[in-house]
């Protein structure tokens, strides 16, 4: 039997990973795995060596380093002295998995990368520790394999999960009927972040701004979603809460306020007009300028290099931008046909690979090739 590791740090890699597990034992049925992860990969029979407990924390505390030095070296001990994996599939979490994969280098353990960190964002230093220490990295961003191919580093476009994992969402009525929602008033949909220090930092200028939308208009209604990688009771806010719907959330509404993060691909790929807005402490943006690489936040306007989506960042956070962005994209027709020119635009330059199953050929490829 063959034996892969799978490293993850939060909700969204422990998904994307729990889809490669599928289509791998679609294909074989002589792999056995393991991993750091949550209810997906357990859910595809990995055997979970630890959970995200200490993972996805925001900044530098002394227990969160700790945390992680902790669980990292537990980690390199296991799997030098008694799992010995054919391969590890490390996923997304950067900051974590970088680290570890100079120890598994010097293992001489075969080390893949699927959804590698966004050097080409910012840090691009990182660059350094992938060539070193990363056998394969498997990309999601059609531009990444021209990054990489410059920096001799052994890289594939598998395209990008969500192009696979989205379902086609047609039944409208339905998902208003089920939560009452009025069918002649316009749907906002307000995603205000998956982590506790997003809703710290944006949920009270989210509310403002759709405080003061509510004000201007009698034709909107507005329904919040809450990432199911957050607690019930994280967040309450005095407008209907859907949890586990983000999906439907996103396609069915007419305009979106959105957390800058992979959820605007998500809605581009709905084809929902948009804004996205981020703030964090000052201190991690003030670093942030220093290291970052490119100026656009939003994945829609990065991939096709055009500002198709108003960003709000940091300072320009406020609720009133915000309120006029959002009434804009609802009574401006052009302003709304460029925001769907942008999403449209992002989903041909996508492609239409279907990642799961190419990722899981490439990693099954590379545990087989030691047979030989």
């Amino acid at each position: 039997m063959k034996k892969i590791f799978i490293i993850t740090g939060e909700y969204s890699g422990d998904m994307h990973a729990a889809m490669v597990v599928h289509e791998l034992k679609k294909i074989s049925n002589d792999i056995v795995f393991e991993g750091v992860g949550e209810s997906n990969l357990e859910h595809e029979g990995v055997k979970l060596f630890a959970n995200h407990e200490n993972m996805g924390k925001m900044g530098l505390s002394p227990k969160t380093i700790i945390d992680h030095i902790k669980l990292g070296k537990k980690i390199i001990d296991y799997l030098k002295n008694e799992y010995k994996p054919d391969l590890v599939l490390l996923v997304d979490y950067g900051a974590f998995n970088l680290q570890i994969s100079k120890k598994l280098k010097k293992l001489n353990i075969k080390t893949y990368y699927f959804i590698p960190p966004q050097i080409w964002a910012s840090r691009r230093y990182r660059i350094k520790t992938i060539k070193k220490n990363i056998d394969k990295v498997l990309s999601i961003f059609p531009f990444e394999k021209s990054f990489y191919d410059k920096e001799g580093i052994d890289c594939e476009y598998t395209g990008h999960p969500i192009l696979s994992e989205l379902k086609e969402m047609n039944n409208r009525d339905a998902f208003f009927e089920k939560h009452g929602l009025d069918k002649e008033k316009k749907l906002i949909g307000v995603f205000p972040g998956s982590r506790m220090f997003e809703i710290k930092f944006l949920l009270d200028i989210f509310k403002g701004a759709v405080n003061l939308i509510e004000k201007s208009r009698n034709d909107v209604q507005f329904v919040f979603s809450q990432a199911e990688s957050l607690k019930e009771n994280s967040f309450k806010v005095d407008y209907k809460t859907l949890r586990g719907e983000n999906r439907e959330l996103l396609a069915y509404s007419d305009a979106l306020i959105l957390a800058s993060g992979t959820v605007a691909l998500e809605a581009a790929m709905y084809e929902t007009p948009m804004i996205i807005a981020y703030k964090g402490p000052v201190l991690f943006y003030l670093i942030y300028l220093l290291v970052r690489n490119i100026k656009r936040a939003c994945l829609v306007n990065i991939i096709t290099n055009k500002d198709y989506i108003d960003e709000f960042l940091m300072f320009d956070a406020d609720k009133e931008k915000i309120a006029n962005a959002i009434n804009q994209i609802l009574d401006n027709s052009q302003k709304r046909n460029y925001i769907l020119e942008g999403c449209r635009k992002t989903k041909e330059l996508l492609g239409s690979s279907n990642c799961a199953q190419k990722s899981a050929q490439i990693v099954l490829e590379a545990i087989r090739s030691e047979e030989k």
